[in-house]
């Protein structure tokens, strides 16, 4: 089931790279690798989550969002346990769902696909971005 949520969330990437760069970066990637996908993922602002020791991934296109989340809870050293939630532009995407086609709806003008992820399901609690 996919989940509509309104997001609000102030992305470092962007503030710290203006669309110029991160548009050549994007092109240059596409071209470089056309069967990766360049994906930026950040930790929602008062997600009680730990920061990634990285934002920027490049993943296959066939990946699927599931594997996707597995590869960033042992990112972060999640318990089985712990709660883990994907918001790509205000949607909760379906696991089975391949990075590839997510990119493909989702991504920005600057050619990267911007995940935010939170251990709350609902944008609005305490785990709200600002």
């Amino acid at each position: 089931m996919t989940h509509n949520v309104k997001v609000n969330m102030k992305w470092a990437y962007k503030e710290e790279n203006n669309f110029e760069k991160r548009r050549a970066e994007g092109d240059k990637i596409r071209r470089k690798y056309p069967d990766r996908i360049p994906v930026i993922v950040e930790r929602a602002p008062k997600s009680r989550l730990r920061d990634l020791d990285k934002k920027k991934y490049l993943v296959p296109s066939d990946l699927t969002v599931g594997q996707f989340y597995f590869l960033i809870r042992k990112r972060i050293h999640l318990r089985p346990e712990d709660a883990l939630f994907f918001f790509v532009n205000n949607v909760i995407p379906q696991t089975m769902t391949t990075m590839g086609q997510l990119y493909q709806d989702h991504h920005e003008e600057d050619l990267f696909l911007y995940i935010a992820y939170s251990d709350e399901s609902v944008y609005g609690g305490d785990a709200a971005p600002q």
